[in-house]
């Protein structure tokens, strides 16, 4: 063997089943963890003796600091092809190689519906009821049909939202720094004249942006504070674009009727985190990308991102 990869993060043991891994067996040794390391010392050892790493969207990131403290490493795969949790220039300093994969938008678009259709029809608490003998028919549903769905953002994903948002019978808004009215009729929704807008009067507030600095703290305690009571906002793209101290404070003052959440500024959730004892809040643990078909995308990706490594001619790099 010449070389050893990593793959970290492999929570449900799924990676090594993903993809033909053997097409790298006479020149890499595969070793994947299910562990999530979230100590740079503890995870800094581990890596010490690996050449190569695979890495799951932002589970672990890749600061300057683990890269000093990696001096074998000399590929890194990310699955997808944007990674906020990785240091490029460190990497490049380094001599670090860094690639990316495909994914799918599919996953998170149906995620975003289910948490939309969950807080809509109360699924959770009722579900719990039904498990522990509680009240039958304890809640009234909120009606989707005639209702406005708001979204910011209308890339990828946005669009897809929209388009089922659309089939429910739902009036779709959408705003983004960067949205033109020619796009937004392209996909029939109305466009928005500022971020406020869609707050003010949808029914259903959906984000669908890249974390960036234009980004961060989008939506703050004056942007909830715009928002009906009546309404819900559904957080799938990156947590930090909502002001976590304020969207809490909103949904504990009941100023807005709920929230589902897919992503947190800590992953994995700490055990103590108020997001999960917030009853108005439905949360799943970043389940957006995690499909099988998501992850048959990204470990093939993956293995073949290794091969064009060894061959001297990477692709899908990222800089």
């Amino acid at each position: 063997m010449n070389y050893r990869c990593a793959i970290l993060d492999d929570y449900q043991q799924a990676a090594l089943a993903m993809a033909d891994w053997s097409a790298l067996s006479e020149r890499v040794e595969v070793v994947s963890f299910n562990r999530h390391y979230d100590n740079e010392d503890e995870l800094a050892e581990l890596l010490s003796e690996f050449d190569m790493i695979v890495i799951m969207r932002e589970r672990t990131p890749f600061r300057a600091s683990l890269f000093a403290r990696s001096p074998k490493l000399k590929s890194l795969v990310t699955t997808g092809m944007r990674n906020a949790s990785i240091d490029l220039a460190a990497a490049a300093s380094h001599g670090v190689v860094v690639c990316g994969t495909a994914g799918n938008a599919e996953p998170t678009v149906e995620l975003t519906w289910a948490l939309i259709l969950g807080l809509a029809r109360h699924i959770a608490p009722e579900h719990y009821a039904m498990r522990t003998n509680g009240p039958w028919q304890n809640s009234l549903g909120t009606d989707l049909h005639g209702k406005r769905l708001g979204l910011l953002g209308l890339g990828r994903l946005g669009d897809r939202v929209a388009r089922i948002g659309q089939a429910f019978g739902m009036e779709v808004a959408a705003w983004s720094q960067n949205l033109t009215e020619e796009r937004a009729k392209e996909v029939g929704v109305l466009l928005a004249s500022s971020k406020e807008e869609p707050l003010e009067s949808s029914d259903f507030v959906s984000i669908h942006l890249v974390l960036s600095e234009r980004t961060r703290g989008l939506v703050g305690a004056a942007e909830l504070n715009r928002m009906r009571p009546s309404a819900y906002l559904i957080n799938t793209s990156r947590a930090p674009i909502v002001d976590q101290e304020a969207l809490v404070e909103a949904l504990q003052s009941r100023r807005i009727a709920g929230a589902g959440l897919d992503v947190y500024e800590t992953e994995p959730l700490p055990e103590d985190s108020v997001f999960r004892f917030l009853p108005n809040v439905l949360t799943t643990p970043h389940l957006g990308y995690v499909t099988e078909g998501n992850y048959r995308t990204f470990y093939r990706d993956a293995v073949e991102d290794i091969q064009a490594f060894l061959a001297g001619s990477p692709i899908r790099t990222l800089t």
